[in-house]
């Protein structure tokens, strides 16, 4: 046990850190996406609606509980090739960065679009 640990800090720590990177995040997935075919979030929207996922895109615009998406429905919509760029951009290996989009999607096009639509970019 570290010194952390044994002071009860280690769990409030890695909570703490663990909310600073989810704080991160949108800004890191926008700077991601300037550098796909996406652009932005707008068009990562457009592109997720197209491939199906309306329902789910719909629950994280509007009010209330946001629907779940799977690693293999973003997989299906985005294809290899986005996803595996996704991955490099992010110096991640492509089945982490499918669980991160996976788990933070919704929660951040939820909280970019607080009146219900995507705010465009500049």
């Amino acid at each position: 046990m570290g010194l952390l640990d044994n002071l009860g800090l280690g769990d409030a720590l890695k909570g703490a850190l663990g909310q600073v990177e989810a704080a991160a995040l949108p800004a890191l997935i926008n700077g991601v996406l300037a550098k796909t075919q996406y652009h932005d979030l707008n068009g990562l929207v457009a592109a997720l609606q197209q491939g199906g996922l309306n329902a789910q895109v719909q629950s994280w615009l509007g009010p209330g509980a946001n629907l779940p998406i799977t690693e293999d429905q973003l997989k299906a919509v985005l294809g290899n090739t986005q996803v595996q760029e996704f991955a490099r951009h992010l110096g991640l290996p492509v089945d982490q960065t499918l669980a991160l989009l996976a788990k933070y999607l919704p929660d951040i096009i939820d909280k970019a679009s607080p009146n219900g639509t995507l705010k465009p970019t500049a």
